[in-house]
């Protein structure tokens, strides 16, 4: 019975399980409305940066507790670890919408650090921001500011430089106009460079007389069109002040972001200056607070003190050698190196110090140090860089070690570099700094019987200079001298061939295009008659000896006399320098008329494949030979290895 009655009873409250099942649906919402709680708890940035998106027009602000709170969570996060690109583009968007506000505005630019890279996305909506005119000047000043401090984080600048003319209609505006100019300095390539643009710079400079700001854009201008451009090139005196001003363009965009970090750091004007100046190096936080106050006087103290002791620890008292006074001295130049580098410019009693110190300097002592500080020399015209760098280095390259020779090689290849990208409109630096690596480098190979390690290294500066016109758009064209040429041409290693190939290849592309436009009255500057010869001879005779198997040509360069040639009683001397007989290429022509065939083609085929792009580059260039293999009846029967 009692069986029976428990039966009953289930099917006497149908109502049961539907209550059970209700109960069980309202745990699970709960539960999942308790952990959605957790997760936000978990991750209030997330919910903060949502939140921030969804700020609308109109928000009121004041007083608005919930929008503070969220500002607040996003800046914390900002100023310890940086913001993702997503989260910069969010913010950036609010900020310069004034949705939540003119003061929201300045503050989150002031907090917007990126912890990777900056999406030029955002930038280019943020320009469109700019074109608006809803906020106020300093608020557009504060802005670009910014642009120029993470510029170098900005994934790709190829939209960017596609609204250049949006940007630069800006330069109008007072306030604006020397950040906007900084600005198009690093944005500006030769298709920027209009008559009208010319034109209206000179307006505003007539204006507000010769601002350092428009005068070095103008020179920028000058280096791309010279035709356009009447401005003359200002001294070095005011290329230091425009050194300074951009210094201090950097500086104090550099300063709206880093100020903030120092509120928290009352210590640091505790500073005993000059007394402890020394302790600023080396400190990120104390380089921080020097930039960010710019205080002149500060400066020149810093500067005294450290050429002060640079003169007694390396011109007065020079380091004996000991491990111990080197080590000290290598730990000194290297803190002045890594503060160089976070300043992003050089210390003035730096450059006085090693102009003195080359004369008496060995080659050796503390090398890596030395020759990176030289690299942070700033730009001069030529006259004062050969006075001060090249005439000491010289007398140092000829009498030092084959390895000190590539090293030198390499920072003059890094200074061309910096020179010719920097397009700072000292071309005659330019073109004294390329002829004179190639002085060193011809005595170098010669003194050092053609070394393969020195003779690549300047083989890979002639790589960059060969296509200063195609690739830098600097006017200059400044082919290697036979010194560097021949031992090229003759080498015994094959990369060094291959190299010398490509370097002609591109030669023969810059001065192609370079005699088009010039015949299309593109351009107004001239490739002089002896550069085009200089070319074709070391053509001719790169093309007769490893093509037409005739190397040694009367009248030229590398004429000998047949007489000294019978001494040598090599067979068939003519052709010893053919692709086939070449010593950088013989081996490969042994092993392919060992594995295949005496077939001409074949052979050119098998030869590239071996990797030797640039010779094919040359050849198929120079020559109209396909690499491809030919047909049956178009193959012939090479020479006899």
């Amino acid at each position: 019975m009692a069986d029976l009655s428990n039966l009953a009873g289930l099917g006497s409250d149908p109502s049961g399980e539907i209550d059970s099942s209700a109960s069980s649906a309202n745990n699970r919402s709960l539960r999942l409305a308790e952990k959605e709680k957790r997760k936000g708890e978990a991750d209030p940035f997330g919910l903060a940066v949502k939140y921030l998106s969804q700020v609308e027009a109109g928000t009121v602000v004041r007083g608005n507790d919930e929008l503070e709170r969220n500002m607040l969570v996003v800046e914390t996060v900002a100023l310890s670890k940086g913001l993702p690109s997503e989260v910069i583009t969010v913010l950036l968007d609010l900020a310069l919408s004034l949705n939540a506000g003119t003061g929201n505005c300045a503050r989150v630019l002031k907090f917007l650090i990126p912890a990777t890279v900056v999406p030029q996305e955002a930038i280019v909506k943020g320009v469109s921001w700019l074109c608006v005119g809803k906020m106020p000047m300093n608020a557009q000043v504060l802005f670009v500011r910014w642009v120029l401090t993470v510029f170098d984080l900005i994934d790709c600048k190829d939209n960017l430089r596609s609204i250049y003319g949006f940007i630069f209609s800006f330069v109008t505006e007072e306030n604006l106009c020397p950040f906007i100019c900084h600005l198009l300095y690093l944005l500006t390539m030769r298709e920027h460079v209009h008559p009208y643009r010319v034109r209206k710079l000179l307006d505003i400079q007539a204006k507000m007389g010769r601002q350092p700001f428009l005068t070095q854009l103008l020179a920028l201008y000058k280096v791309f069109r010279p035709d356009l451009v009447t401005l003359s090139l200002p001294s070095r005196v005011r290329v230091s002040v425009f050194i300074t001003s951009l210094a201090e363009l950097c500086s104090s965009a550099r300063c709206m972001l880093y100020s903030i970090f120092l509120r928290n750091f009352k210590v640091i004007t505790c500073f005993q200056l000059p007394a402890q100046m020394g302790s600023l190096l080396g400190s990120a936080l104390a380089l921080h607070y020097l930039d960010c106050v710019q205080d002149e006087s500060a400066s020149l103290r810093l500067n005294f003190w450290l050429g002060h002791s640079l003169q007694e620890e390396f011109l007065l008292c020079p380091v004996d050698g000991s491990s111990d006074n080197t080590s000290e001295a290598c730990r000194f130049l290297s803190t002045i190196l890594f503060s160089q580098q976070f300043l992003q410019e050089g210390f003035s009693s730096t450059e006085s110090f090693l102009y003195k110190f080359l004369s008496v300097w060995d080659g050796c002592l503390l090398r890596p140090q030395i020759l990176d500080l030289l690299s942070d020399i700033p730009l001069m015209p030529s006259f004062y860089m050969h006075k001060l760098l090249f005439e000491p280095l010289k007398q140092l390259y000829f009498t030092s070690t084959v390895f000190f020779k590539v090293c030198m090689v390499l920072l003059f290849f890094f200074l061309s570099v910096c020179l010719t990208m920097t397009l700072s409109g000292f071309m005659d630096s330019v073109m004294e700094l390329v002829r004179f690596v190639g002085l060193l480098a011809s005595e170098g190979l010669r003194l050092e019987n053609c070394h393969v390690l020195l003779l690549n290294q300047t083989l890979a500066f002639y790589e960059t200079v060969c296509d200063m016109f195609l690739k830098y758009s600097l006017p200059l064209i400044i082919m290697p001298p036979a010194g560097v040429f021949y031992p090229a041409l003759f080498a015994t290693d094959s990369v060094s061939v291959d190299r010398l190939g490509y370097i002609m290849y591109r030669y023969r592309k810059n001065l192609t295009l370079a005699k088009k436009q010039e015949q299309q009255r593109e351009q107004t500057f001239h490739i002089s008659r002896n550069t085009y010869k200089e070319f074709n001879r070391n053509l001719q005779a790169m093309v007769n000896s490893m093509w037409n198997s005739w190397w040694c040509i009367p009248g030229s360069d590398i004429e000998i006399d047949k007489d000294l040639i019978s001494l040598s009683k090599v067979p068939e001397p003519w052709c010893r320098f053919d692709l086939i007989h070449h010593p950088a290429l013989f081996s490969y022509a042994i092993e392919f008329h060992q594995r295949t065939g005496k077939y001409w083609n074949w052979y050119m085929e098998f030869l590239f494949n071996q990797g030797f792009d640039g010779l094919n580059n040359f050849i198929q260039t120079n020559t109209g030979h396909s690499s491809g293999l030919s047909s049956q009846d178009d193959r012939q029967p090479t020479s006899q290895p």
